[in-house]
């Protein structure tokens, strides 16, 4: 099969880390790549999950099962509620 060239352009530090890594799996950036490629064209998807929950804290397990309890007490009304005054700032 004919092999052709690809460039990608990412940050120097990232790049420099992701070498390591490979070097240290015993793979180059090339390897790593053509894995990733031929995975997502096997699979038709990304082979890895891509995620908003990783970076926002809104959506840690955590929170979301203290937002599940919360509407539960709601929903059962055993939620407490306190009025706050609104103080307005200059």
């Amino acid at each position: 099969m004919a092999q052709t060239s690809v460039s990608i352009r990412m940050d120097a530090d990232l790049k420099r880390q992701f070498d390591e890594f490979c070097s240290e799996i015993g793979m180059t950036m090339t390897t790593a790549f053509c894995v990733f490629a031929k995975t997502a064209v096997r699979e038709r998807k990304i082979p890895f999950e891509i995620s908003a929950e990783r970076s926002d804290p809104f959506y840690s397990p955590s929170n979301i099962h203290y937002l599940e309890e919360l509407k539960r007490d709601i929903e059962a009304g055993n939620a407490n509620f306190a009025e706050h005054d609104l103080i307005e700032v200059d």
